[in-house]
Formats: structure tokens, sequence, C-alpha cells
């Protein structure tokens, strides 16, 4: 058994992506941590959203629940004034954020860490942030470094699905086929379809995003109506990169056969 701390940029992040990744490694007796690099303030408006994390991670058998300090920077060409006492995420120093990330590494006896892929997904300036601060990380420790990702043909069938179903969500199709990494990329695929209805009942926790006006509630409204089993063949699989080893053949293994064991 093994310590894995999943590194995420923004509160409401930690569940699309990995949630049935950390589910299972829960479930197999791991202890998992999350670390968030912003406080869950959001940019536009001090709505926290802190409680709303600490309830997914429960649902998702998360041990703890940590965060960097920094603020949400927004997405878009705009960059908000740092709040007081605190500083926009983008504009952190990695090198100094890194160090953040690392004591709690070392603190926790960490096996595996979780970051981002170099796009940071589809681009936010505070997921490309995570990537960067992993990395380095990663490397400040020797913690083995897992890139939480989606190959880019899966993102664009997704796409063409919410497209096609008519949901309102506005998104640029050329740009997506250039977001996330190369099916080539991946080195990790984790079946999670067992663990969906945990996944989905997480997601649904997070209320201010399900509920709200953003641009992607939409989508989210549709995941959390979704039956349990639909939703386990629309997000029923994780992908990752494992920067070690990136670039050879995805492998389909049991989680509690792959994390925290390093390969040798």
């Amino acid at each position: 058994m093994t310590t894995i701390v999943a590194f995420h940029a923004h509160a409401d992040d930690p569940v699309l992506l990995s949630g049935g990744t950390l589910a299972r490694a829960a479930a197999g007796g791991h202890r998992v941590v999350v670390v968030v690099a912003t406080d869950g303030m959001d940019a536009e408006a001090p709505t926290p959203r802190w409680r709303e994390l600490e309830a997914a991670a429960a649902i998702l058998g998360v041990h703890r629940v940590v965060h960097l300090g920094y603020a949400e920077s927004g997405h878009g060409p705009v960059r908000y004034p740092d709040p007081p006492g605190r500083q926009r995420f983008v504009r952190a120093d990695t090198e100094e954020a890194a160090h953040r990330l690392a004591a709690i590494l070392q603190e926790e006896h960490a096996g595996l860490l979780l970051g981002y892929d170099p796009n940071g997904g589809y681009g936010h300036p505070d997921h490309v942030k995570v990537h960067q601060v992993a990395r380095r990380a990663a490397g400040l420790t020797g913690t083995r470094l897992l890139e939480a990702t989606m190959p880019r043909d899966v993102v664009v069938r997704l796409a063409r699905l919410i497209r096609a179903l008519r949901i309102p969500f506005r998104y640029d199709l050329a740009a997506l086929g250039q977001a996330y990494s190369p099916a080539s990329a991946i080195t990790d695929r984790f079946d999670v379809r067992r663990f969906a209805a945990r996944k989905q009942a997480a997601l649904a926790a997070h209320v201010s995003d399900v509920r709200g006006s953003g641009r992607l509630a939409p989508v989210l409204r549709v995941l959390v109506w979704l039956p349990a089993p639909v939703f386990g063949l629309v997000a029923g699989r994780e992908w990752y990169v494992d920067v070690t080893r990136a670039g050879s053949a995805p492998r389909a293994l049991p989680v509690s056969a792959r994390l925290g064991r390093r390969r040798r």
C-alpha cells in the first residue's frame, strides 16, 4: 500500500479526470490525498467551494484535502489582480509552488503523484501551471508521476455527441482536436466503471458548478442526471501518461496492481 497525491488546479477539478482512479485506489487500501493549487474562491466572485470539494472527496474515499494557498486565475485574456494576501496561481513562481507541493509529498511519504499533461487538458492557464509545478515537485522528491489526460479522439467524439444531443455547450472542435494528449502518448488506461456511481455522486456534490451558469454547467447537469450504468459508459475510463515511460504502449491493468508500484 502507498500514498497517492492527486494535484489539481481548482476545487471542482479532481472528479472528472481522476475521480474513479482515486475511488478505486482508496477502496484498494491506498491512502489518497488531494492537493489543489487554489483555495476554492472563484476568480470573479468570492464564493467558497471548499465544502463541496470536501464532500466530493469524502464520497471518493479521499483521506485528506489540502490547498497550496493560491487564488484562481480565471480563464481568458484578462488576468485578475491578486486578492489581498494571496497570489493568482498563474503568476506563482513555479519553483516556490513546487517546493510547497514537494513538502506535502515528503510529509505524506507519497509513492505516486498525479498531475496534468503539458496542455493542462484543455489549456486553462492554472492547469498548465499544475503540469509545470507537478513535474518540478516530482523531480525534487523522486516521486513517480502520472499525468491525467484524455485521448484527443475520445474528446472529439464526446464533443460531437454533445452537439448531436443539442446540449448547449460552446466549444471549438478544431481546438479540442489539439487539446489533451494524442493516443500514442497514453501509457495507462484505468477501467473505473465499478466506481462510476461514486464518481457521479462526487460530481453531483459540486452543486455550485452543476446548478450554476458556467460554460460547462449544461454538460455537468446531463452527466449528473444520467442513469449510473450510462454514466459508467461515458466516464468509466481514465487515462494517464507515465512520464517515466512516456510513449510506450498503453496497458489496462488494475489500479491495485499499478498505483504505488514503481516499474523496474
